[in-house]
């Protein structure tokens, strides 16, 4: 009895509804930077979303659609200032379309205004499964439920961390390896801040980690490589780790 309540438990989650997320995601980004797409196949995302909403047991598709559809533009706008800010902060970025057909930084955070927005539309499950689909395409983690301002970069997009209830503002630039995450795992935590505040103009290097949600750095705040911060920085900080390189010549 027990395996056979297992199996009707979870009869409407396979492998397909994932593989369905995955294509409509796909589809939404298409839609969102490619107009020859969005005329050619905008009706298929549409009719996508609508039967992953039928899986999922969600009613009123309708409105559902119509609000997320009218979030387009102003996603859009936010994303081009993430473009620009790859292609400013980036040496390596020789173009706006490079950005955006070889970042996979960008499509990350693409993926992620994309489900913040239906986060904030309360549609649930179907957010955290396209920022898992984008995890596992980018090595790149940002949950859903993160606020993030306007012209964030995310420099070599491997191993980040960003969790539910971090907060990140404008002109802000992390690297690979970095956790922006909470001290407390226990559920009964679930509903309190439990990540860091990153105030505007901050830097964050390779491997830096930030925890605890009582956590705020101030803007304009470099946090070199390596470092472990578990208490506030005031406005302007860098904080490095000492550490001593020894060079020695061979025989």
């Amino acid at each position: 009895m027990e395996e056979v309540a297992h199996k009707n438990t979870f009869t409407n989650y396979s492998m397909c509804l994932r593989d369905a997320v995955e294509t409509f995601t796909k589809g939404l980004i298409n839609c969102l930077f490619d107009t020859n797409y969005e005329q050619e196949n905008g009706v298929q995302t549409k009719q996508l979303f609508f039967k992953i909403l039928e899986r999922l047991s969600i009613e009123n598709k309708e409105c559902f659609w119509f609000d997320f559809q009218k979030s387009f533009t102003g996603i859009r706008g936010k994303l081009d200032l993430d473009a620009l800010a790859f292609l400013n902060s980036d040496p390596a970025a020789k173009s706006l379309r490079e950005v955006y057909l070889a970042y996979p930084g960008f499509y990350a955070i693409a993926v992620y205004r994309l489900s913040n927005q239906l986060l904030k539309q309360e549609i649930n499950i179907l957010p955290r499964m396209m920022s898992e689909f984008a995890h596992s395409t980018t090595g790149t983690d940002i949950h859903p439920g993160a606020e993030i301002g306007d012209s964030f970069f995310i420099d070599h997009a491997t191993g980040i961390v960003i969790g539910e209830t971090t907060i990140i503002k404008n002109n802000v630039t992390i690297f690979q390896g970095v956790t922006l995450g909470g001290l407390q795992v226990k559920k009964n935590m679930a509903s309190i801040k439990r990540h860091p505040t990153i105030e505007n103009n901050v830097i964050i290097y390779a491997n830096a980690t930030i925890l605890g949600g009582d956590v705020v750095i101030g803007k304009n705040s470099v946090i070199g490589a390596n470092v472990c911060i578990m208490e506030s920085t005031p406005v302007n900080s860098v904080v490095t780790v000492q550490a001593e390189n020894k060079i020695f010549q061979r025989d």
